[in-house]
């Protein structure tokens, strides 16, 4: 599941709206607005893809997200994991604490929170 730039631009669009259609999508974005018939192409070819499903409403077309934003995100961080660090998460890991030069407090928080979220995450089980 890989999109290209101006597809995934599309994508936080729908994500954020939850659905849309075309004009809609295309005033999201800043200007210089893309082109309709370009946002249609894009959306079209997501749709192809199965990232963007639609309901039909006459000539009108309301789009929606088919793949949801967290599905996408961890397929995205799967594909840096194996593809950059190994598949190695302290690679991954430490690579982020050098470049955002985090602090041994910020550090202790992340941990904090990490800790957090497994006591949930057993509980659900």
């Amino acid at each position: 599941m890989h999109l290209t730039k101006a597809e995934e631009q599309i994508m936080q669009i729908l994500w954020d709206m939850k659905s849309g259609i075309v004009k809609d999508i295309r005033l999201r974005f800043r200007e210089p607005r893309p082109a309709r018939n370009t946002v249609s192409t894009v959306v079209r070819v997501l749709e192809r893809k199965g990232f963007v499903g639609h309901k039909a409403y006459g000539n009108t077309h309301l789009y929606f997200p088919a793949v949801s934003k967290e599905e996408y995100s961890k397929s995205q961080l799967h594909r840096l994991l194996h593809g950059y660090f190994n598949n190695s998460f302290p690679a991954l890991a430490s690579f982020f604490v050098r470049e955002k030069d985090l602090s041994v407090s910020e550090l202790e928080g992340l941990l904090e929170e990490i800790k957090k979220d497994m006591k949930k995450n057993k509980k659900k089980r």
